[in-house]
């Protein structure tokens, strides 16, 4: 087995929340008592998709907020935001407000670019702006400046007998402008995040620019080396890699029967660059423990980086995350050399 330059330090999961639209309070429960298992089981971080218009978390930072009321220690993360839906003054003041709430724990994760379905959704999102609206990395630097608390308004002092007003957002989180994430799939937008000194989540997709072959762990690893040649803090700049992985060691039969199934439907997609963007795929990771490990030691993307945030599948029952959570801190955890958290 190949060896990895240095054991893993932070071990992650990433779920999207599933839920159904006729019970929606459930899934949402079920979204924080996979959190609270997460910490329960010593994980380092736990982190919520977003999913707008879908049967998935729609607001991440309300789902957050929960989530700092019935956990203590556990990082809560966002993989991520899609700006193009947010005002960046207003989400400072939500993430900011969910970081004091969390005593610092919150990892918001960001990206930017138009909402998907544009010109499905823009007449309810900005009847009157549409044709306005920055989508560029110019939304993610307006965010970064308000949560590092430059001035949002002009004015700031006592206005009559009480009230007192900032020109700064309120409130100031103490070190969340350092815990902000940049999500990429590009080497344009890895560069750009490690210029501006953010922190890179890299996943399961990445662009496949430039004619590029389809090697996915090839080009995860060029795009890591490029955010950090790009950052102030070189080969100390964190990144996070987000694969899907599916521990079997504790499954029953019927459920690696349903893995399989899961993995096998999705194996196709990997073998080429998808649609005009030419999206990559990174192929489901199922098996031991041992297997897994084995895998990941030697992807080139993964020996890059000192923490993930592994992803859940979709769609499978509580039972089912319950065992591969298990398995993940239980076994895969340790065979990438990192210990659980108490």
């Amino acid at each position: 087995m190949p060896v990895p330059p240095q054991p893993l330090e932070k071990l992650g999961f990433l779920t999207i929340g599933s839920f159904d639209a006729a019970d929606p309070r459930a899934g949402h429960e079920t979204t924080l008592r996979v959190i609270e298992l997460g910490e329960q089981l010593g994980f380092d971080s736990a982190w919520v998709r977003h999913r707008h218009l879908q049967y998935g978390i729609s607001s991440p930072v309300a789902v957050l907020a929960a989530a700092t009321q019935r956990t203590s220690r556990i990082e809560l993360g966002t993989a991520v935001i899609p700006l193009g839906w947010e005002n960046p003054l207003r989400l400072a003041e939500d993430l900011a407000t969910v970081d004091v709430l969390s005593g610092g724990r919150l990892n918001p994760g960001v990206s930017v670019g138009p909402p998907m379905h544009w010109d499905d959704v823009k007449g309810a999102l900005y009847p009157d702006t549409a044709e306005l609206e920055d989508f560029s990395y110019g939304r993610v630097a307006r965010l970064l400046a308000l949560v590092a608390g430059e001035p949002a308004s002009a004015f700031a002092g006592r206005e009559g007998v009480v009230e007192e007003w900032s020109d700064r957002v309120q409130p100031q989180a103490a070190g969340l402008r350092d815990r902000l994430w940049y999500g990429g799939a590009s080497t344009g937008s890895a560069r750009w995040a490690g210029e501006h000194s953010m922190n890179f989540l890299t996943s399961s997709v990445v662009k496949a620019e430039d004619g590029a072959a389809p090697d996915f762990a090839a080009l995860q690893q060029a795009q890591i080396r490029a955010f950090r040649a790009a950052h102030p803090a070189g080969d100390a700049a964190r990144v996070s890699q987000g694969l899907v992985v599916i521990p079997t060691d504790s499954a029953t039969p019927a459920q690696r029967e349903k893995y399989e199934a899961y993995v096998a439907a999705r194996l196709p997609r990997t073998a080429s660059p998808q649609g005009p963007a030419r999206m990559l795929f990174a192929p489901d990771l199922i098996g031991t423990a041992e297997e897994i490990a084995e895998q990941l030691h030697a992807h080139a993307g993964f020996r890059e980086v000192r923490e993930v945030a592994f992803a859940l599948p979709f769609s499978f029952a509580d039972e089912d995350y319950e065992q591969i959570l298990t398995d993940i801190a239980t076994r895969l955890g340790p065979a990438l050399g990192w210990q659980p958290r108490a």
